[in-house]
């Protein structure tokens, strides 16, 4: 077998080579040298060689005695060999940092590759994202191997392949190593070398681009160096698919910031759209994840290639994975029917083990495209029960929203709201107003009545609370509070707690935008109307869309007298009332026969306002073919014990 030619380059020769530098001063956060001890001359040695090199303690080798790290970093041309590539698994296993270090002490030689992807691995057990990023222990830079495998890159940089440069160069922006540091200027000098040279491909000019928003920002210049190099590679129909998500990830980090590359997107979601089948499961969240972050709400045909793809990715997606495809899908309202299914699938068979996170996106996704699923939701509920405790406040309102949503209760109902009234009664003050107030909304919608909590709601302090988060109440949350004091008056009224305000109330709930009421839909009504003039004999019998005392609005209203006779609209007297609630599909689940809860309270409260309410809904009356049979079908659903022989 042949045997590979490798350049290895030892520690003597590249400070034989190079002049001597302070080494800790390649590790600076906030500019200032994050390591001790006073600079010296040290003697190290390696064998029957020795060296002298400037260092501060600890030093590279022989502070620590066998333990420290001995290796050497070598230069490798052309594919990864079965060597590296067992590395980078022993690498990727690795659960925490002290492995790491661990596995480099055991290690005698590093391609760049490989000690780029060591430090890579570092910054992805250390990193803590967040107002102000930093690591979570930051001695991993002190020590002995992390600190000789920066010194190698340092003096080795000429000598890297152009992916272990960029990659290390990245790697150091997300370990936060001072951008002025020796090590990070010698980088950042080559790798701008090859970058005027035009030596660098679609990929690691990507990772440049990465290095260079970390460092510099989206005003680099040498960002706008890479993306101009990006593009001159030609259109994106001749990228791979990796290379295609390479660039999407850098345009949704920062480098189309401003709106900037719009032309380029668009070649990119044409290209991308016919290289969908193709994606693995991490293209396919990360490209969702980039177009939501790019606002790219125009990109539809591209958004419905990813999520047939989804579809058929579903279970091989991670739990982060999919808890990012939903989100996005969520955002450009998008579904389908394969990705519901399979989804179905996965959450009940890992409700109980799944990340919370990833949970509650999925019954989330659900709720908002009106998707009931049993299977899902009793899966959730069940889990629920269990799990409750270990989620956060926000995954505990936004689990339960779904059922008040759909009109759903599970067949652990009573264990569940027993589980969620225990959750509220330990850990109210720790729940942002708006959220609890949006929990207790869903509760009422399912006609579960949180009599314990809503004194608390109403109380001068809650409602200050609520009125200082954010930018004050808006009239959605005005509604809400609204329709939680109406219906526990209405249906409890053992409630002897504090009132609402009038000036916390609305007039009504029917709003643009985020409403508590559906807008009956234009054609079904103007088709119910016609019927109504014929079964009536004149428009005047009845009035549309009327505004009640009680913030409903009613889609159609008839009135009654004594005798059960129709009155005109308009006459101040009236014994009953009728009230048509109009209902399309928009008011119904997807199956398009399970009332949604805001629907069904309004009907629920109608009936105990006095009202007759009268349901027409879409899938019966879209049976309706010829005049006659909607005369007759309105006849029978408004008068069931009133029978004519003509009209």
């Amino acid at each position: 077998m042949a045997l590979k030619l490798v350049q290895r380059l030892s520690l003597a020769s590249v400070f034989s080579a190079a002049r001597p530098v302070c080494a800790a001063c390649l590790f600076r956060t906030a500019g200032r040298c994050i390591l001790t001890g006073g600079c010296r001359r040290l003697q190290l040695t390696r064998g029957t060689r020795s060296l002298t090199a400037a260092v501060r303690e600890p030093s590279f080798v022989g502070s620590r005695g066998d333990s420290a790290p001995r290796f050497r970093l070598t230069q490798r041309h052309g594919p990864a060999d079965e060597e590296e590539r067992d590395f980078c698994g022993r690498l990727s296993s690795c659960s925490s940092s002290a492995k790491v270090l661990k596995l480099l002490r055991s290690t005698r030689t590093l391609t760049g590759d490989e000690a780029a992807a060591a430090l890579h691995r570092l910054a992805d057990l250390e990193r803590e994202e967040g107002e102000t990023p930093s690591l979570r222990d930051p001695s991993v830079l002190e020590d002995d191997g992390v600190r000789l495998v920066c010194l190698q890159l340092e003096c080795d940089s000429r000598l890297l392949s152009h992916s272990a440069l960029v990659s290390a160069l990245l790697a150091c922006t997300r370990l936060y190593i001072d951008p002025w540091s020796t090590l990070m200027v010698r980088l950042l000098s080559e790798s701008q070398e090859r970058l005027d040279r035009g030596d660098l491909s679609v990929a690691q000019l990507c990772t440049l681009g990465q290095a260079a928003l970390a460092t510099e920002g989206p005003e680099s210049a040498m960002l706008d160096q890479a993306m101009a190099q990006i593009q001159k590679t030609g259109p994106p129909s001749r990228w791979s698919v990796d290379e295609l998500a390479a660039v999407y990830q850098l345009l949704r980090d920062g480098a189309a910031v401003g709106g900037k590359r719009g032309d380029l997107l668009n070649a990119m979601h044409a290209h991308a759209a016919t290289v969908t089948p193709a994606m693995d499961e991490a293209a396919v969240s990360g490209l969702l994840g980039a177009l939501v972050d790019l606002e790219q709400n125009q990109a539809t045909p591209l958004v419905i290639q990813l999520c047939k793809r989804a579809a058929r990715l579903l279970p091989r997606f991670s739990d982060q994975q999919l808890a990012a495809v939903l989100a996005a899908l969520m955002r450009f309202g998008h579904s389908e029917r394969y990705l519901v299914e399979a989804l179905e699938r996965r959450v009940s068979a890992s409700a109980f083990t799944c990340h919370p996170e990833t949970l509650t996106r999925a019954v989330q996704f659900l709720g908002r495209r009106g998707i009931l699923s049993p299977a899902a939701l009793d899966a959730v509920a069940e889990s629920f029960v269990y799990r409750a405790d270990t989620y956060d406040t926000g995954q505990v309102a936004r689990q339960m929203a779904p059922f008040g949503k759909l009109a759903y209760l599970p067949p652990n109902a009573g264990e569940l709201f027993r589980k969620l009234e225990d959750v509220l009664r330990t850990r109210f003050s720790q729940f942002r107003p708006r959220t609890l107030l949006g929990l207790l909304h869903s509760c009422i919608l399912v006609e579960r009545f949180p009599v314990n909590f809503v004194s608390k709601v109403f109380s001068n302090f809650f409602l200050q609370q609520l009125q200082e988060e954010g930018n004050g109440m808006d009239r959605f949350v005005l509604a809400q509070l609204t329709q939680l004091y109406m219906t526990i008056k209405l249906e409890c009224p053992s409630y002897k707690g504090p009132r609402l305000l009038p000036k916390y109330g609305v007039k009504s709930f029917l709003m643009p935008g985020r409403s508590l009421e559906t807008a009956v839909e234009p054609q079904l009504y103007n088709a119910v109307k016609s019927g109504l003039v014929d079964l009536l004999g004149a428009r005047s019998y009845f009035a549309s869309k009327v505004l009640t005392p009680y913030c409903y609005t009613l889609d159609v209203e008839i009135k009654l007298d004594e005798d059960g006779y129709v009155m005109p609209a308009s006459h101040p007297d009236v014994f009953k009332r009728i009230a048509l609630c109009i209902d399309g599909q928009r008011r119904f689940s997807t199956d398009g026969r399970r009332l949604l809860g805001s629907e069904n309270i309004k009907q629920r409260h109608l009936r105990l306002l006095g009202y007759q309410v009268v349901q027409i809904p879409f899938y019966e009356f879209d049976q309706l073919h010829s005049k006659a049979s909607v005369m007759n079908y309105l006849h029978q659903k408004i008068f069931p014990h009133s029978y004519r022989l003509s009209w």
